[in-house]
């Protein structure tokens, strides 16, 4: 079968030696980021202290907005931060959870960081309601649903969960929250550049993720959406003197809260991860979050076919509609058939409770899934 995306595959360095389906846990670096780098160390040597009103300072915001595209925010409505846990931490902040309205409804499949989050926030007051799944694999929306009530406060759940890459239906849980008046947290990280978003449509309040994945942006890169008519009310105590009104008249009597989207950041940015994240941002709206899409669905039907064949368990949800974009096979002795894979030049994980996680992207080729199953039946 044609696929034009493949044209892209001379633009990540690591395809030309290593089969690459590990971008639901670090995308492929591209070509163009060590360039976006060294204009970095070069602006920094050469225009030294002048680099921060001539750039560097905004960046939270202008690079914020290479991801709004993706994730269809609008300009100036998305920050940059080091990671999700300052993300959830800010947006935390900004609640009382001593209040009778004190409840943040969750699920189980959460991924770990957010749960640590949310297991400290019952010591400031908040109860937490934790949804269980009832096959490993899914969370049940009924009982989510259910859960937000008059009481809830926040609502806090991943789109794509990451251990079985099942879709969640993110827009009636968001409907739901609205309907009692809670305010709803998704955790965009596995969906964002593989599922096409659009946050303005979802009408979520809080929407954060990471660079590392599907966004082939590297480490260090975090963003926060936060719904622009929500601003005026929000006053997070997680804060810093970036987040100030004139954070450089230094007045420390009172904090003043910017008036746009960086009242919702913190201390001095992450200048250099802001410039290695940019490249990865623009590949992906180059190519087409719908595009990415179509072709994962093809590639993930594919694979799971393929290792059906081979006999292998599926631990991930079978309809397309309900999966982002990685498989999930359980395997015996899953975690050294990984190793053993890694050794032969075939990047995939293994994540306890689930399997080993194998993830196309847009850059990947069919022969390279073939290739996958068939070393996997050998290892065993």
């Amino acid at each position: 079968m044609a696929d034009e995306l493949v044209a892209w595959r001379p633009e990540f360095p690591i395809l030309e030696n290593t089969v690459y389906l590990i971008s639901h846990s670090l995308g492929a670096m591209p070509r163009r980021t060590r360039d976006s780098l060294l204009a970095y160390t070069d602006t920094w040597a050469a225009r030294g202290i002048r680099a921060w009103e001539e750039g560097w300072w905004r960046m939270p915001i202008t690079v914020g907005d290479l991801v709004g595209r993706i994730i269809g925010a609008g300009p100036g409505e998305v920050v940059m931060h080091q990671n999700v846990s300052i993300c959830q931490s800010i947006i935390h902040s900004c609640f009382d959870w001593t209040a009778q309205r004190n409840k943040l409804v969750t699920e189980s499949l959460n991924f770990p960081s957010n749960l640590y989050l949310f297991q400290g926030l019952q010591r400031l007051g908040a109860r937490v309601v934790n949804i269980e799944s009832e096959d490993g694999i899914t969370a049940p929306l009924e009982k989510i649903i259910a859960a937000i009530d008059s009481e809830t406060r926040l609502v806090s759940v991943s789109h794509v969960l990451f251990r079985s890459s099942a879709l969640q239906d993110l827009k009636a849980i968001t409907d739901r929250a609205h309907e009692v008046g809670a305010c709803i947290m998704a955790d965009i990280y596995q969906s964002a550049g593989t599922v096409p978003l659009n946050m303005r449509e979802l009408g979520v309040d809080f929407a954060t993720g990471g660079s590392v994945k599907w966004l082939c942006g590297g480490p260090g890169a975090g963003y926060l959406y936060v719904r622009r008519d929500l601003w005026p009310a929000l006053e997070p105590r997680v804060t810093g003197w970036a987040a100030h009104k004139q954070p450089f008249a230094f007045d420390s009597s009172s904090m003043e809260y910017a008036e746009d989207a960086l009242r919702f950041t913190t201390g001095t940015p992450n200048v250099p991860a802001m410039y290695a994240a940019k490249s990865g941002y623009e590949i992906i709206h180059e190519v087409g979050v719908e595009k990415i899409r179509a072709k994962s669905i093809r590639q993930t039907e594919l694979l799971i076919a393929l290792a059906e064949e081979a006999g292998f368990s599926i631990r991930c949800p079978r309809n397309p509609n309900d999966r982002g974009g990685t498989v999930t096979i359980d395997v015996p002795d899953g975690n050294a058939v990984t190793a053993e894979l890694a050794r032969r030049e075939i990047l995939v994980d293994y994540r306890p409770g689930a399997g080993i996680r194998i993830a196309p992207h847009f850059y990947s080729k069919d022969e390279e899934l073939e290739l996958v199953i068939r070393e996997i039946g050998k290892i065993r």
